[in-house]
């Protein structure tokens, strides 16, 4: 499987389309993290032909870096390589029976937000002008936190079962808003401006540093307490349907833009 990596925003959503209709195929929960992010890709693209961000360029760039590195982590992960240890862990989950989608779908964000999110906008910026890009950051953070609470809202309307579980037990409540708002907004900004200041060549050794704390978040959404562990598996064993159904079921509420679409 070659290495594929783009060079525009066109290429990203591309790459994204084909590892989506890969995992149909193979009945891969890859494809729900994916999916959703091609949507966000989408919104992204949107954003640069409607004026939404300040430097419309330099968030293509941003934007194609960022996907990037979910591109060779998938890469390197189909050919038994050895991707991020964040992004190992999340690919492995995908193979596994019990994880409900949010999960999956959480450990996709967490590995690109609080990671990849960090390092891609260091690479379009300098120590003296990072702040520029705040705004434009928080745009596409903004986008990205605000998956959890769309997905929620998606997923309610899959599996009509969720709504009572969420009103009996407040913690999964609180675990998707702890998740979303605590970890994703202010981690990746300030993981930015930590890694943009770094010399090269420490560089390696800081993502690696980084990349093992957010897998400790990632085996804590997979494995989140006994009780919320035991509500998410009383979700799956009512949750319908193939993996590739339930890529699918995601999709069509994101092209049909009801309420939980991206935005």
């Amino acid at each position: 499987m070659n290495m594929k990596q783009a060079t525009t925003i066109d290429e990203v959503i591309q790459f994204l389309d084909e590892i989506i209709a890969i995992s149909k195929l193979e009945q891969s929960a890859i494809g729900l993290f994916t999916a959703l992010y091609r949507e966000v890709t989408v919104q992204i693209k949107n954003g640069i032909a409607n004026g939404t961000f300040q430097n419309g360029e330099r968030m293509e760039k941003l934007d194609v870096i960022f996907a990037n590195r979910y591109l060779k982590a998938y890469y390197q992960y189909k050919a038994n390589e050895k991707p991020s240890e964040c992004w190992e862990f999340s690919f492995q989950q995908s193979e596994d029976f019990w994880p409900i989608v949010v999960q999956h779908l959480l450990l996709g964000i967490n590995a690109h937000v609080n990671l990849d999110l960090g390092i891609a906008s260091a690479q379009v910026c300098t120590p003296e002008n990072i702040e520029s890009l705040k705004s434009d950051f928080d745009q596409i953070n903004t986008i990205l936190s605000n998956l959890v609470e769309s997905v929620e809202k998606c997923l309610i309307k899959i599996w009509p079962t969720l709504t009572i579980i969420l009103k009996l037990s407040g913690k999964i409540d609180n675990f998707f808003i702890d998740f979303s708002m605590k970890t994703a907004r202010d981690g990746a900004w300030k993981f930015a401006n930590e890694f943009v200041v770094l010399p090269e060549n420490q560089r390696e050794v800081c993502i690696q540093e980084r990349d093992a704390k957010i897998t400790k978040i990632a085996r804590l959404i997979s494995n989140p307490g006994f009780l919320v562990s035991s509500v998410f598996k009383f979700i799956r064993l009512f949750e319908k349907g193939t993996v590739a159904q339930k890529v699918i079921d995601l999709q069509i509420i994101e092209e049909k833009k009801v309420e939980c679409a991206v935005a």
